[in-house]
């Protein structure tokens, strides 16, 4: 049997239901075929080159060219004073007396000769002969007197007689004692010596100078030369110079620190061929003034204002330094004269590791003024100077402990003091 089923309208849409749970993450899907090739880029034009900078200007040389004095005149030589009169010679003093002699040893007498042989008998002559001959026959007698002789007999000359025995000779006298010595004669006086001539008097003398001193202000004003000492030449502190990397150093005290005309560099090196100036990397070393150390190179004529200048004085002796090593001033020896007064200097180095030091003796090492960099570095082929910061100064100091002063108060006072003399 078959049920038929009639179709009604269509209800209103039912109310959502509830919502379905999360599906689980689908897998990765297969990558895609490699697109086609994309088209190339265009290339760009070429650009133009831009213009060539222009060449920078020198650096500024000074065209001043010092011109040194004229020499001064020589001195005159001194008159030499005229001789004084010769004195007149004294008289001869009169000759002194003899002395007495002294008294004369006694001596013990001699003792007596021995008796003389009997002489020979004569030979036969007449009797008056014979009667004269005998007269002839003297006797020695006690004291060895020879006796008498006889007057000669007239007859003919006998026959020699024989000899007679030798007589026996005496003992010898004993030596006497020694004779007082006379007493010596009184020595004559001298003459009186004759006055002395006059002293001649000394010609014009001029002062001789035996020393050099060198005096530098550690400004960009000249110094004077103290009292009146004569000045020589003034010019600029040269402390020392570097070339083929070795430093030659100059005494602060000494003539040759005081050049006459500055630069930055003031010397070539020179080979078997050429000479080249300002070509390397060389360098000079100045002493500065006290300016506050400026952060760029410096050149130019302003460099003038950092260079201390210098004279160089004849002196009658040389000066010397004594230092302190302590915050006391010191003082000269006796009989010396203090020029000034500053702080002890002695060493210094700049670019590596290359410099010098100052002889304690020498009068460089005080200097008037302290200053931690109290010297500039100079280069030739830039024409200008800087204070680096590898620049080093040395100081003789009073501090025991180990310490870092950065305040310039505190560095003054642990510098040493020292004093430069002088005989005058």
């Amino acid at each position: 049997m078959t049920t038929l089923c009639l179709l009604g309208q269509v209800g209103d849409p039912g109310s959502p239901g509830p919502h379905g749970l999360n599906g689980d993450r689908g897998r990765m899907g297969i990558p895609g075929p490699p697109g086609p090739p994309g088209l190339p880029g265009v290339v760009g034009q070429k650009g133009v080159p831009g213009c060539k900078g222009v060449r920078g200007d020198p650096g500024q040389i000074s065209t001043e060219e010092p011109t040194p004095g004229e020499p001064g005149k020589p001195g005159r030589r001194g008159f030499r004073g005229h001789k004084g009169q010769q004195g007149v010679p004294g008289d001869d003093g009169a000759p002194g007396v003899t002395g007495c002699s002294g008294p004369t040893s006694n001596r013990c007498d001699p003792g007596k000769p021995g008796t003389m042989g009997q002489s020979g008998f004569p030979g036969s002559i007449g009797a008056q002969v014979l009667t004269m001959m005998s007269s002839l026959s003297g006797i020695f007698g006690d004291n060895g007197e020879i006796g008498n002789v006889g007057s000669e007999g007239i007859g003919p000359k006998g026959s020699v007689g024989a000899s007679g025995l030798p007589g026996v000779r005496g003992k010898p006298g004993c030596e006497g004692p020694p004779g007082l010595n006379g007493s010596s004669g009184l020595q004559g006086t001298g003459g009186n010596r004759g006055p002395e001539g006059e002293k001649g008097s000394h010609g014009p003398t001029k002062e001789l100078n035996l020393g050099l001193l060198v005096v530098h202000s550690q400004s960009a004003n000249t110094p004077r030369c103290p009292g009146n000492m004569n000045t020589l030449w003034e010019g600029f502190s040269l402390l020392y110079l570097e070339g083929q990397e070795r430093a030659h150093t100059q005494d602060l005290g000494q003539p040759g620190s005081c050049m006459r005309v500055f630069s930055t560099l003031p010397f070539a090196p020179c080979n078997k061929r050429t000479c080249s100036y300002a070509s390397r990397n060389d360098k000079s070393y100045w002493l500065t003034t006290m300016e506050p150390v400026p952060r760029e190179h410096v050149s130019g004529p302003s460099i003038q204002n950092y260079i201390s200048r210098c004279v160089v004085c004849e002196a009658p002796s040389l000066p010397i330094a004594v230092h302190s090593q302590s915050r006391q001033s010191v003082e000269c020896p006796e009989n010396w004269t203090e020029l000034w007064d500053g702080y002890s200097f002695v060493m210094h180095t700049g670019a590596g590791d290359e410099g010098g030091g100052q002889p304690l003796t020498s009068s460089g090492s005080c200097l008037k003024a302290y200053k931690a960099q109290p010297f500039v570095e100079c280069q030739g082929p830039r024409g200008t100077c800087h204070f680096f910061a590898n620049m080093y100064s040395f100081w003789l100091t009073t501090l025991t402990d180990p310490a870092m002063l950065t305040n310039d108060q505190e560095q003054r006072r642990s510098i040493a003091k020292c004093k430069v003399c002088m005989r005058l």
